[in-house]
């Protein structure tokens, strides 16, 4: 067993997972993962995670050539998401006992080696057929910074730098899978990005346990049949229509029809991990929180002293490709 995650097939018991099916049914309609908030005077005009949307248009899924057009490549990656539990924030009934289920707390402690693990996120991605998830880091958080306060590719940058580790809130992460899509294995890079990547099979009620925010990872193609995938933007929505089909709209427009087996269903859960108690009334406490000037900060400084910035400071668009360029460093990117 690599220590480095924990593969768990089966997961659940088969009425738990049979739960999980019904509870994105009722949830109704997904939007996609680029509907989240952009960012406020810092790269603003930048989507969340423009640094995944750069690596996947130059080097794919894998490193190799990407060949899609931009509007292919962005209907591609437009996954459908929506949160089901953001700590004291519930959107959906029957989620609690996954969120709770002491496998994953037990698991969590002995892979992290932490005394006190906190369930604290579920949330659901929906992928159609001819949809991939571009090769990531998760967002991680940090005392004082989340993605409620401070934009996504930041918070990525600040965990790849390394100048933020002593206020790092580490996160594990299982990731689950239901349903009878094919195609869409998990691809990732156990043992850092420029090692050897491994697979999984997103097969029903299996699921892996990882450092999703250190661990580079993305999502197999989901098997296609005819018709050509839509044209997939912000604000198209994918809808349960009742009897085993899903509708993909923009607008009032339906764009194309699936059946479940055709969907790519995962459940993904965090939990935060701290060493011993000490650790997580700090958290707690707020007392050494984190301000986004403070990271700015650091940031500029750290870049001054490497050489990277001479002058002023470059506007928030370019100060913001700088630091993806700079503290990112992508499998296969050349880096």
């Amino acid at each position: 067993m690599n220590p480095n995650y924990l593969h768990m097939d089966p997961f659940l018991l088969t009425e738990e997972a049979e739960v999980m099916l019904g509870i994105a049914e009722s949830f109704g309609s997904f939007g996609t993962y680029a509907e989240e908030a952009t960012s406020d005077g810092l790269g603003e005009s930048l989507p969340q995670r423009f640094d995944v949307g750069l690596n996947y248009v130059a080097h794919g899924l894998d490193g190799g050539v990407n060949d899609d057009d931009a509007e292919t490549a962005q209907s591609r990656t437009n996954y459908f998401r929506e949160t089901y539990i953001y700590g004291n924030e519930q959107r959906v009934a029957g989620v609690e006992p996954f969120l709770a289920h002491p496998r994953l707390e037990r698991a969590a402690r002995e892979i992290s080696g932490c005394e006190e693990v906190i369930p604290a996120i579920v949330y659901a991605n929906l992928l159609v057929p001819g949809q991939e998830l571009a090769i990531h880091t998760d967002v991680p958080e940090f005392r004082g910074a989340n993605r409620k306060n401070a934009p996504q590719w930041l918070l990525v940058c600040m965990l790849h730098s390394g100048l933020f580790d002593r206020w790092r809130v580490r996160i594990l992460t299982c990731v689950s899978w239901f349903g009878a899509a094919k195609g869409g294995a998990f691809t990732f890079y156990p043992d850092g990005p420029n090692s050897a990547s491994e697979s999984i099979p997103a097969q029903h009620n299996s699921a892996i346990l990882i450092d999703t925010d250190k661990v580079f990872h993305g999502v197999e193609r989901v098997a296609q049949r005819l018709p050509e995938l839509p044209v997939i933007q912000a604000g198209t929505r994918l809808y349960y229509l009742g009897e085993d089909n899903w509708e993909l709209r923009a607008g009032k427009q339906a764009l194309a029809r699936y059946s479940w087996s055709q969907i790519r269903y995962s459940i993904s859960w965090k939990g935060y991990c701290f060493t011993d108690h000490e650790e997580r009334s700090l958290w707690d406490s707020g007392s050494e929180d984190l301000t986004l000037d403070q990271i700015i900060v650091l940031f500029e400084q750290d870049l001054r002293q490497s050489g990277r910035i001479s002058g002023a400071r470059p506007e928030p668009d370019d100060f913001a490709r700088l630091m993806v360029e700079t503290y990112i460093h992508y499998p296969g990117a050349g880096h």
